[in-house]
């Protein structure tokens, strides 16, 4: 079997979907690695501890978990088959006292909002995963653990954004833009240390990284990247850029790691 990838993206508000850009990106990029038999999902948008895995006896629901948006963003759709046997190995790995699960917790839009765009086709069975806390060590360790997963035809997915500051989200200015400075100059540090595999850095990046608590000013959009950090071969994957650029000011930046 073939060996997975281990992914960081940018999955952005629901209207990220609009950006042809961002969506033909996506859709290459699935194209371009090898299928997944299941998919491990570590988004942004769900903390809990212990690490608790999403629904898998049943179909999952979607979490519709924004608002004030347009009704069309409450309607998509994201059926994917559920994982139980991933859920065991998840298990397995991190240890059965150490893991929960919450039957009623679907899919939320960190997880279906970049999925709908690499596999339309709601073919491959899905699970996600908490974030049991925001601590960058912690979490490089949890990818660690998880990283046997990748052999057995499962994409760990880490999903999140490299900017995130909803200050600087202003829809009245075209999604393009120009981005703060802050923006483009966290974005520039994350690129030379995720390319240089500095994990170092990354894990002490309120120390190293310009504007990094403007960039982040709670961490929880960045910390999807530790867990894909460990689980890529524990922080020595060769990583590539997939995405770049900026959607309203805020990094859309999304890695390899193979």
């Amino acid at each position: 079997m073939t060996r997975q990838p281990v992914l960081f993206l940018g999955h952005g508000a629901p209207p990220l979907a609009d950006d042809a850009r961002w969506t033909r990106e996506l859709a290459d990029w699935s194209a371009r690695i090898p299928r997944p038999e299941r998919i491990l999902m570590i988004s942004a948008h769900w903390e809990s501890r212990p690490a608790t895995v999403s629904a898998h006896l049943a179909p999952q629901p979607l979490v519709y978990d924004f608002w004030g948006f347009p009704e069309r963003y409450y309607t998509v759709t994201y059926p994917a088959p559920v994982a139980p046997e991933l859920a065991s190995d998840v298990a397995g790995l991190l240890g059965a006292d150490n893991v929960a699960a919450d039957h009623e917790r679907g899919l939320d839009h960190g997880a279906y909002v970049p999925l709908v765009e690499m596999y339309p086709d709601a073919d491959i069975p899905v699970l996600q995963l908490s974030l049991p806390m925001l601590a960058p060590q912690e979490l490089f360790d949890l990818g660690r653990t998880l990283t046997p997963l990748r052999d057995s035809g499962t994409l760990i997915i880490g999903s999140g954004f490299t900017t995130h500051n909803l200050r600087w989200f202003n829809p009245r200015q075209p999604a393009d833009a120009p981005a703060p400075t802050p923006s483009v100059e966290f974005d520039h540090w994350a690129d030379e240390a995720v390319s240089s595999m500095d994990v170092e850095a990354l894990l002490n990046f309120t120390e190293t990284a310009p504007a990094a608590l403007e960039a982040h000013p709670r961490t929880e959009h960045w910390a999807p990247l530790y867990v894909a950090l460990g689980a890529a071969d524990a922080g020595s994957g060769t990583p590539s850029t997939a995405v770049d650029g900026f959607w309203f000011g805020l990094s859309k930046r999304s890695w390899e790691f193979n």
